[in-house]
């Protein structure tokens, strides 16, 4: 047993590590935020932490596409190095996540909302010319990640109302998961809408009349209350497990993510959100009307694909919007975001009456952007513009007040975790490849030139693109460069000169040079960021 003086200093030691409250939505684009310069858009709880700490304004995701991003957050590798290229491919049990090392540390950990590290629907993938129709086809690779232990997000599973979720789950001691998005979410929100005796109706078929016509593809005014909304469910469950640790756990620090599904579509924002913006009021994106013989054919094709009607609007494949069906998306993912602000702020609220926000490390970040009207443009895809890899990432830090402020300096999603660690004081692991940014944050920039590396695989068709679609992308101060196999193409903009990204000049004699040297910069970054795991067992 642990002598008393020693269990207090234990004890002590533990209570003055910092607190970590990762808040994180999906799909938001950063300029969907006030912090991040939009004049309409309200969101004043979201905007205190940044002006009470500090907005990085170049924060790139390692993939624009749910899954791989995540994995990229959690693990501090590229997506292909941990094992998860796509959506529809689980992150690894094995995989080590910043969860995993700061409960060995000591911490409590827990993640309320979305996880989507496991496929969170039971539809067959759309196999790709030459690929086995089912995972289960002739592969190069046993580890099929296709058995019951990679079905804790399947709603199949969660049919059961037996089945729980195993934990720890990726790191987390303690998991309420919300699987899907918009009011038809599944998993543990669904069991406590069913307790709670609602009547209504969540999903397309419970809807209510919309007061004026719905234009935006995939939304519908949701016949659930604010306070049944899974944003209010999220917001209070994470307040409640706030609660609980202060009371039961004082001494011990803790990680808690609180992840919200929206402003993701459907778009289905409750009560007073469904009309709190109006689309005649919403600014479009300056590269809305840009010129299409100016497009990248894959860009062009998908503007081709609503000319002639032939446009598929009920999935999640980046697709080209009229603008009135641009303006009515805008202003109901505001209605969105503003919810999710609200619910901030009682986050927020809760944590500072608990005494805790003192030493809690305050996080707020999306997975990954939207196109939202960017070049006539909806929902994600390989098309690499800013609205879809920048992503927003505020830390406050009330222990460290020199760290406000806006950085500039890039960073990307594989530096989360370690810089997590690094500010705990808890080591990493042997293939993180991301980098602490406390030091950017403390003022000491770095004096290298950043850059950060973007890849993307998929399943689904892209027009304009071989399938299985592909990208690879490179962004440093001034350009970005994208390359796509199985075409004779590519793209490259300069992004001091068009900040819109509308003049592709992959071909312009000009820049020849910068053109190679890029080139030769994206191999050389995808040759850094190849996986160093597993270690070598022997000497051969």
């Amino acid at each position: 047993m642990m002598p008393i003086e020693a269990a207090a200093t234990a004890a002590t030691a533990a209570a003055d590590r910092p607190n970590f409250l990762l808040i994180m939505t999906d799909q938001q684009r950063a300029d969907h935020l006030g912090a991040y310069g939009n004049a309409l858009l309200r969101t004043p709880n979201i905007d205190a932490l940044a002006r009470d700490g500090v907005a990085f304004d170049r924060f790139y995701v390692s993939s624009p596409v749910c899954m791989p991003n995540r994995a990229a957050l959690a693990t501090g590798r590229m997506p292909s190095a941990a094992g998860v290229r796509m959506n529809g491919v689980p992150l690894p049990l094995s995989a080590r996540t910043f969860a995993d090392a700061l409960g060995d540390a000591g911490y409590r950990t827990a993640l309320i909302g979305k996880a989507h590290f496991q496929n969170m629907t039971d539809a067959a993938p759309t196999p790709a010319p030459g690929e086995p129709a089912t995972p289960r086809g002739r592969q190069g690779d046993a580890d099929l990640r296709d058995g019951p232990e990679y079905g804790c997000e399947s709603p199949a599973r969660w049919a059961d109302p037996k089945f729980r979720v195993p934990v720890p789950y990726y790191g987390f001691g303690e998991v309420e998961l919300c699987l899907e998005h918009g009011d038809a979410v599944g998993g543990d929100f669904a069991r406590w809408l069913a307790r709670s005796g609602s009547a209504c109706k969540p999903g397309a078929e419970g809807a209510l009349p919309p007061g004026a016509p719905i234009l935006a593809p995939q939304a519908w005014r949701t016949a659930l209350p604010e306070s049944h909304y899974p944003t209010a469910f999220i917001a209070q469950r994470s307040i409640d497990w706030l609660r609980r640790h202060a009371t039961q756990h004082p001494d011990r620090p803790f990680l808690m993510q609180c992840s919200f599904p929206d402003p993701h579509h459907p778009f289905t924002p409750p009560g007073r959100y469904w009309s709190m913006y109006a689309p005649h009021d919403v600014e479009l994106p300056a590269s809305f009307a840009a010129p299409i013989g100016l497009a990248p054919p894959h860009k062009r094709a998908l503007h081709e694909e609503l000319a002639r009607g032939e446009r598929r609007t009920g999935g999640s494949r980046v697709i080209a919007v009229t603008e009135d069906e641009a303006r009515q998306a805008i202003a109901l993912n505001y209605g969105a975001v503003a919810m999710i602000d609200d619910a901030v702020g009682r986050v927020i609220a809760a944590l500072a009456e608990l005494d805790l926000d003192r030493n809690t490390v305050v996080i707020f970040l999306s997975d990954h952007g939207d196109f939202m009207g960017d070049h006539g443009l909806l929902f994600k895809g390989p098309l690499h513009y800013r609205s879809v890899v920048r992503m927003p990432f505020i830390w406050r830090d009330t222990a460290a007040a020199a760290r406000r402020g806006r950085r500039g300096n890039i960073a990307s999603a594989i530096d989360l975790a370690p810089t997590i660690l690094d500010r705990a004081g808890v080591a990493g692991f042997h293939g993180m490849q991301g980098r602490s940014l406390l030091p950017i944050m403390n003022g000491r920039d770095d004096a290298r030139e950043g850059c950060a590396l973007i890849e993307e695989e998929g399943h689904r068709p892209v027009p304009g693109l071989p399938v299985p679609a592909r990208a690879r992308s490179l962004v440093t101060d001034r350009f970005r460069l994208s390359i796509y196999p199985g075409v004779d193409w590519a793209e490259l903009y300069d992004l001091a000169a068009d900040p819109h990204e509308i003049h592709n000049r992959f071909a312009d004699p000009d820049l020849a040079s910068t053109r190679s040297e890029l080139l030769w910069r994206l191999g050389t970054e995808m040759s850094r960021l190849a996986t160093g795991l597993p270690l070598a067992t022997r000497m051969a």
